[in-house]
C-alpha cells in the first residue's frame, strides 16, 4: 500500500477506516510484486488506445477541455432530456417505466428557465393528444433565443400551449402570478380522466408565485427577503415559502387531483431533492405552521409580520389542506436532467479524445477559495513524478467536508490517480459538478466559475505548463456565470506569469470579485469560456485534465 494511502486513510473516521480496509485487502485492488509489475507491462498496452486517439486528432488541451464541456451541456438539452424521457408507442406513452393511456386527455403546464425548449420537444411528441397548456418562462426568452438561432426549442404557431414570460431578474413579479393563476385554474378544473404533464426545470419557484390569500405577492417576498437577509438556511427559506404558498410544496398536485400527475424534472440542486427544485409543487411536503412560527421567531420577525401572514398561519390545518392521501397514487415524479447526467456524458467524450475519465463527485459545494485548494492538491497528486508526500492526501481528506466531497470518493479518486500514475494509464480527464459559494468583497463582476478557475490558477502555480502539465475548466451549464456571457474560464500553470507579463494583478482582481474583467484583458479573453446561450441548466461542470505522466519502474 503506497504511503500516502496508509497514513491519509488513518486520519479518517474509524467507521470509513474500516471500510477501507476490506476494500484494499480486495483481490480487485491488492496485488503481489509479481502482479504488480506484470499490470504495469500490461498498461502500456491499455495506453495505445488513447494516444492514438489523440496523436490523430491534434487539439490541445484547451480545445479538448472545450470539448468535454460541450458534450457536458448537450447532454442536458431541454429538448434532448425530454425526447429520452417520453416514449411514445400508439396512444400511449412510457415515461420512467410507468405507461399512460393517451384519449385526447393531455393537458400540460410548466414553469423554469428551461421550460420552453422542453415544452416544445413535448408537444411534438404528444402533441395530437393535447388538449391546452401553459407555461411560464423568463421575461423575453422567445427573442433571445430566436436571436441565437435557437428556432428548433420554440413552439409552433399552430401550438395549444399558451406562453406567459414573467419574473424579470429571475423575480416573482405581476407578470409571474398572473401566469401561476391560469397554471392553477387549469389544474383545478381537471378530472379522473386527465393527464397533466408538469415540466420543471431550475428557476420554476420565481415563475410560479402564488401566494395563498389574503397575502400579495410583495408581503410574501418581504417576509423571505428579511429571512434570507438575517441568514436563514435554504431550508429554512422553503419551509416558509412553501407555507406561504397554494401551489409549492405539492399545492399544484393537490390542485390538480384526481387527474394523473406526470412530472419531468430538469434538476438544478445538489443531490436532485424533489421538495427543492421550484419549491415541489408536485411534491407534497410535511409542513406544519408551528414550524414556520418557530423559523420566525428564531430570527425575531414575528412581531413585524403582515397581519395577512399572520391570519394564513393561524389557520387550522394549513398544511393539511394539501392532504398527501388524496394524491398518493396520482403523481409521478421523475428527474430527466441533472448533472450526474452532465458529467456521464462528458466522461464519454472525454474517452473518445484520449483521455480516461474519471468522475469526484457531483455535489462539491462550499467556498470557492477551499474547492480551488482541492482541485489545486489533487493535481499535485496526479502529477507528481515520484510518490506524493503523504501531507497531500491528508489535507485532501481534512477538505472533503468542507467542499461536500465524502471521504469514500476523495480516497477512491486517489487511489484512480495513483494508478494511473504508477501504472502509465495515460492521460486523464477529473470530472466534478456542483455550485460553490463566492464571499463578496468587491465590486467587479464575474461568478463563481471564473473566480474558481482563478483561484486554481493560483495553485497549480510550479506544475509544468500544457501539454506536459495540467489543464482546469470551470463552466455553468447554464451558459452564464453571474452578469456576464462567460460561462467560465480556462486555467492552468501559466495563469499567474502569464498575467504578471501583462501587467495584470491577481490578487487585486479576486479581491474585487472582478475575474471577467481580468480574463477579458488577458491574453484577449482567450481563455474565457463563451458557449451562448444554452437553455438549460444542472449548475457546474468542474474538469481538470492531468497530462501522462512518464513512468519510473523501480
Amino acid at each position: 500500500m503506497a504511503t500516502w494511502w496508509r497514513n491519509a486513510v488513518c486520519r479518517a473516521p474509524c467507521t470509513f477506516w474500516a471500510t477501507v480496509q476490506i476494500w484494499c485487502r480486495s483481490d480487485k485492488f491488492l496485488l503481489r510484486p509479481t502482479e504488480l509489475s506484470m499490470a504495469r507491462v500490461l498498461s502500456l498496452f491499455r495506453l495505445q488506445p488513447f494516444l492514438a486517439v489523440a496523436s490523430k486528432r491534434k487539439l490541445s488541451m484547451d480545445s479538448r477541455a472545450r470539448g468535454v464541456f460541450a458534450a457536458a451541456v448537450e447532454a442536458v438539452q431541454s429538448d434532448t432530456v425530454v425526447r429520452q424521457s417520453i416514449e411514445r408507442k400508439e396512444d400511449c406513452v412510457i415515461i420512467d417505466g410507468h405507461k399512460f393511456t393517451l384519449k385526447h386527455n393531455l393537458h400540460l403546464v410548466g414553469f423554469g428557465k428551461a421550460v420552453l425548449g422542453m415544452a416544445a420537444e413535448a408537444e411534438r411528441i404528444v402533441g395530437d393528444h393535447l388538449v391546452k397548456g401553459i407555461i411560464s418562462v423568463p421575461h423575453g426568452i422567445q427573442q433571445t433565443m430566436k436571436q441565437h438561432g435557437k428556432d428548433h426549442l420554440l413552439l409552433k404557431e399552430n401550438t395549444r400551449i399558451k406562453v406567459m414570460e414573467g419574473a424579470k431578474h429571475n423575480l416573482p413579479d405581476a407578470d409571474a402570478e398572473k401566469a401561476a393563476e391560469g397554471i392553477k385554474q387549469l389544474a383545478s378544473e381537471l378530472t379522473e380522466k386527465d393527464l397533466l404533464l408538469v415540466l420543471i426545470s431550475g428557476g420554476g419557484s420565481a415563475l410560479l408565485p402564488a401566494p395563498i390569500p389574503p397575502i400579495s405577492l410583495q408581503e410574501k417576498l418581504d417576509v423571505t427577503r428579511k429571512l434570507a437577509g438575517a441568514g436563514a438556511t435554504i431550508q429554512e427559506l422553503n419551509t416558509v415559502r412553501r407555507a406561504l404558498s397554494s401551489l409549492k410544496g405539492g399545492g399544484l398536485a393537490h390542485c390538480a387531483h384526481p387527474a394523473q400527475v406526470i412530472a419531468l424534472i430538469l434538476s438544478d440542486v445538489i443531490g436532485d431533492p424533489l421538495d427543492l427544485i421550484a419549491s415541489g409543487p408536485t411534491v407534497q411536503s410535511d409542513i406544519w405552521p408551528e414550524e414556520v412560527l418557530s423559523v420566525l421567531e428564531r430570527y425575531k420577525l414575528l412581531n413585524s409580520l403582515p397581519s395577512s401572514v399572520k391570519d394564513v398561519l393561524e389557520r387550522p390545518n394549513t398544511q393539511g389542506q394539501k392532504d398527501e392521501s388524496k394524491t398518493s397514487g396520482h403523481v409521478l415524479n421523475a428527474v430527466i436532467g441533472s448533472n450526474s447526467i452532465a458529467l456521464k456524458c462528458a466522461g464519454r467524450r472525454a474517452r473518445e479524445l484520449g483521455f480516461r475519465p474519471v468522475v469526484l463527485a457531483p455535489g462539491v459545494c462550499g467556498d470557492v477559495r477551499s474547492v480551488s485548494r482541492l482541485y489545486g492538491l489533487l493535481a499535485r497528486f496526479a502529477c507528481s513524478p515520484e510518490e506524493p508526500p503523504p501531507e497531500i492526501a491528508a489535507e485532501v481528506l481534512r477538505l472533503g467536508p468542507e467542499v461536500g466531497v465524502e471521504s469514500w470518493d476523495l480516497c477512491r479518486t486517489m487511489k484512480v490517480l495513483e494508478d494511473g500514475r504508477t501504472e502509465g494509464w495515460g492521460a486523464t480527464c477529473l470530472l466534478a459538478g456542483g455550485e460553490p459559494t463566492v464571499e463578496l468583497t468587491g465590486m467587479g463582476r464575474g461568478g463563481r466559475n471564473q473566480e474558481l478557475a482563478l483561484r486554481v490558477g493560483q495553485e497549480l502555480r510550479g506544475l509544468e505548463l500544457p501539454p506536459k502539465g495540467p489543464v482546469f475548466l470551470s463552466g455553468g451549464t447554464d451558459g452564464q456565470d453571474g452578469p456576464t456571457e462567460a460561462a467560465g474560464a480556462i486555467t492552468d500553470a501559466g495563469l499567474c506569469e502569464e498575467a504578471y507579463a501583462q501587467g495584470l494583478d491577481v490578487d487585486s482582481f479576486l479581491s474585487n470579485n472582478d475575474s471577467y474583467t481580468f480574463f477579458s484583458r488577458l491574453s484577449a479573453g482567450q481563455r474565457l469560456l463563451v458557449p451562448g446561450l444554452t437553455c438549460t441548466n444542472v449548475m457546474d461542470v468542474h474538469m481538470l485534465l492531468i497530462p501522462p505522466i512518464p513512468i519510473k519502474i523501480r
